[in-house]
Parts: C-alpha cells; sequence; structure tokens
C-alpha cells in the first residue's frame, strides 16, 4: 500500500484518516477545541491529509499541539488580565478556519497541480505564520515591556500591533518548530533521495523559519495600522500575513530551487 504519494491513493487516505481520529480523540480528552471546532479541524483535516499528504497533516497537528500548549501557559494570569479568548483555554472553529483555511487551500492547490512537492513547503510556510504569530500573542502578552510596532512606543499589553520581547522570542520558536517539522515531511516523502538533496531540504526549512517569523511582523503591522482602526478584523488580518507568508515562500521556490 503506497502511503508516500500524495492525494486519493489509498495509503495515503488510511493513514490520514488515522491521524484525524487520533485529533478528534486528544482535542476531546484536552479540550483543545469545542465541538464545532473539532468538527472544523476533522474537515480541514481531510482536505489537508487527503488532497495534500498526510505528512502535511502531522506538521498541522503538531502546530495544534503546541498552540494549545502555549494558550495555557501562565492561563491564570491571562484570565485576570483579560488576554483569554476563552475561559478555559480551547479553541473555536474560528480560530481553525483563520489559521487552518489558507494552508486547507495550499492542498486544494496540490492536488489540481500534481505538484505536491512546492506544496509541502508553501503549506509550511503557511503553517509557519500561523504558528509564529501565536506563539508571539499567547507568550508575548504576559511581557508588560510592550511597544507598537509602529511608533516603538511603549503600549498596553495585548493590543494588536504590540511586541515584546519574550513575544519575538517565541515567535522565532514557532516559527523554527514548524520548519524542522517541515523538514521531516520532506525528508519522508523523499526517503530516496533525500540523502543526496538534504541541502536543498535545509535550506527550504530555514527559508520557512525566517518567512514564519517575518509574517509576524506583518501581522503585527497590519493589526497596528488596519485592524485598530476597525478597517480588518483579527481573521482577515491572519489570513493577509499567512499570505505574504505563501507569496513569500512561492518567490523563494521561483528563484532557489532548482
Amino acid at each position: 500500500m503506497e502511503i508516500l504519494q500524495g492525494g486519493f491513493t489509498q495509503g495515503n487516505l488510511v493513514v490520514t484518516s488515522v491521524i484525524i481520529l487520533g485529533l478528534v480523540i486528544v482535542s476531546t480528552r484536552a479540550n483543545i477545541l469545542d465541538k464545532n471546532g473539532i468538527v472544523s479541524a476533522a474537515l480541514l483535516g481531510l482536505v489537508v491529509g487527503g488532497m495534500g499528504h498526510w505528512s502535511w497533516l502531522l506538521i498541522l497537528l503538531g502546530f495544534l499541539l503546541l498552540s494549545h500548549k502555549a494558550t495555557k501557559w501562565r492561563f491564570e494570569e491571562k484570565i485576570n488580565l483579560g488576554l483569554s479568548e476563552s475561559a478555559d483555554g480551547h479553541r473555536s472553529w474560528g480560530n481553525v478556519i483563520a489559521n487552518g483555511g489558507m494552508p486547507g487551500l495550499v492542498a486544494v492547490y496540490a492536488f489540481i497541480s500534481g505538484d505536491w512537492s512546492n506544496g509541502l513547503w508553501l503549506f509550511s510556510a503557511a503553517v509557519a505564520v500561523a504558528a509564529s504569530d501565536t506563539f508571539a500573542s499567547e507568550i508575548g502578552c504576559l511581557d508588560s515591556n510592550v511597544k507598537l510596532i509602529t511608533t516603538l512606543k511603549p503600549c498596553e499589553q495585548g493590543i494588536n500591533g504590540g511586541y515584546s520581547p519574550s513575544g519575538q522570542k517565541a515567535a522565532a520558536a514557532g516559527s523554527i518548530i514548524i520548519s524542522i517539522l517541515s523538514l521531516c515531511a520532506w525528508f519522508i516523502v523523499n526517503i530516496d533521495t533525500a540523502s543526496s538533496e538534504i541541502l536543498w531540504g535545509i535550506s527550504a526549512s530555514l527559508a520557512i523559519a525566517i518567512i514564519g517569523f517575518l509574517g509576524c511582523q506583518v501581522d503585527s503591522l497590519l493589526g497596528a495600522v488596519l485592524e485598530n482602526r476597525g478597517y480588518l478584523t483579527k481573521g482577515s488580518v491572519n489570513a493577509l500575513a499567512i499570505s505574504f507568508g505563501m507569496i513569500a515562500m512561492a518567490t523563494f521556490l521561483e528563484y532557489f530551487h532548482i
């Protein structure tokens, strides 16, 4: 049973189904997502794994689990400061769509074009931006040394466009983690040739780490300039920042992929 090929192959669909089942069980027991969030995540997983590849779904699952840990970090303090989106730390279907919608579209693109090779890197760039922004928000919001990205002047904790030393470190960590997961996914799919192309894999994963971090800064800029003035919503800011990451990675692939 072939499990390394993307798309609607038997092997890919079987492994994808097993991973989604595990996602549902873990999300339910750990209260990571509410009921609508679990349904949305399962459907998104079918798109990502079924039309993309099951290894992509592991990247998305890694993001989900790690972002939950970031959300629960010093959670009581976030509650007291009014910086938590929910009373118990769970995520809703809106969070799933905001962070996973654009990566899902990459899977659709890969399926239609038959280009799962470049699709992996575009998908990873999208998730890296989402992870970088989530880590920065969940960890940086408790740092009192916050400055507005547009003016570099001190501002309130949790404000859109605010950045802090701990938030920037967390943003880099989130992006780096996804870049490592993307390198692992690339190695799995290309196991027969990975050893001879390892420099390319490492280069692409490093690009993912950098692009993810830069995407977080784009998110902050959009938040400060447009979201705070009511021109954009949180979801649209996320989508635009993730789109930046995908475009940046597409440019990298165009000029540096030999």
